[in-house]
């Protein structure tokens, strides 16, 4: 064989089924259900499959990657989707050849950031992949140049509601796509070409807590018979899912149903049957038409006064306002300063002309 003669392309639609049929068949661990953003490839020679590969969602955690890049736990939560995991690789039966592997790698490397970004409108900067030191010593990925970071901790995710220790921690390896890529992820300001969406926290354990203590002074305008779910909570976990990402009553109840057991915990929900409950898009939606806006608003102003001091950094920019012309004539300019985390407004100044607010 002619390691010049393998070809790697995208999986077609129609070729799904049999793609899934034969990582099943053959690797380990069988096949993956595809985990947010993911792409499956192909390598092929001359006509023939020769090997499989699939690229998802970054892990949520991973203490090795995450040292290794810097960033600041809210930062990691908004960034993610710069980061793609090698979930599966597998070479198919009577195609283990010398650099085959390797070859195969390299050329997918090479095209898919330009396929990512085809597909889901926003770059990649780090490939991550996971390898069972107890099957693979990961030799594919070293020849490669991926830098070995170290071991996951040893858990798997045992269900939808949490992880179970494992006798077998992973070894970590990540690449580059990019020199600076470590750089990108961990500064405290993302240029707009790295941005997707609007911006997202990820909430600790902490602000879970907190949150439902901020909205417990708002009157509940429901009668008390009846009530399982209490007001703190809805609006608690209603605030949460605005800060993590989720738009609309169906996406904040979506995320509330995603809690896990801890999360729903911290948040006060319902608890029946040894369970946590968590308020349905009905009861969310219901609560937040019924509630008075002034006392939410006073009740948000008040956390966000709590957390503005977690800002890194400050965005200074100037307006000129339109139709704004004092008794000499001349146009009035506003300049603000406002946190890139919390988005607070921390000042904001009125300046009569350019020249002022070039000297302030």
């Amino acid at each position: 064989m002619q390691l010049k003669e393998i070809i790697v392309r995208l999986v077609t639609r129609q070729e799904h089924a049999h793609y899934h049929k034969l990582m099943q068949d053959h690797h380990y661990l069988g096949s993956a259900h595809p985990i947010g953003e993911t792409l499956h490839y192909v390598a092929i020679w001359r006509t023939q499959w020769i090997a499989l590969l699939s690229f998802s969602s970054a892990a949520l955690k991973c203490a090795p990657r995450d040292k290794w890049i810097g960033w600041c736990y809210r930062h990691q939560f908004d960034r993610l989707n710069l980061v793609t995991n090698n979930s599966r690789f597998l070479i198919l039966p009577q195609w283990h050849i010398p650099n085959a592997a390797t070859r195969i790698l390299s050329l997918c490397q090479r095209r898919l950031q330009a396929d990512w970004m085809r597909h889901f409108h926003h770059p990649l900067l780090l490939l991550e992949t996971f390898v069972d030191p107890q099957h693979f010593n990961g030799t594919i990925y070293r020849a490669a140049n991926w830098a070995l970071l170290g071991s996951t901790k040893g858990f798997r995710r045992a269900s939808a509601q949490g992880y179970q220790p494992n006798a077998s921690p992973k070894l970590v390896f990540v690449y580059a796509l990019q020199r600076n890529a470590q750089h990108l992820l961990s500064q405290s300001h993302l240029k707009p070409v790295y941005q997707c969406g609007t911006p997202k926290l990820m909430l600790t354990a902490s602000q879970m807590n907190a949150l439902p203590t901020f909205f417990k002074s708002i009157p509940d305008p429901r009668r008390t018979q009846g009530r399982r779910h209490r007001l703190e909570t809805i609006l608690a976990i209603a605030t949460g899912a605005i800060l993590c990402g989720r738009v609309g009553y169906k996406g904040i109840a979506e995320w509330a149903q995603s809690l896990g057991q801890d999360a729903r915990a911290r948040f006060q929900c319902y608890y029946k049957q040894e369970r946590y409950h968590a308020p349905s898009e009905y009861i969310i939606r219901d609560m937040l038409i019924r509630v008075k806006p002034d006392a939410l608003d006073q009740a948000l102003r008040h956390w966000s006064e709590q957390y503005r001091a977690t800002d890194e950094s400050l965005a200074i920019d100037g307006k000129t306002m339109r139709s704004a012309i004092d008794n000499e004539g001349k146009q009035v300019h506003i300049m603000s300063a406002i946190g890139h985390e919390t988005l607070n407004c921390y000042t904001q100044k009125k300046l009569k002309n350019s020249a002022q607010t070039a000297a302030q």
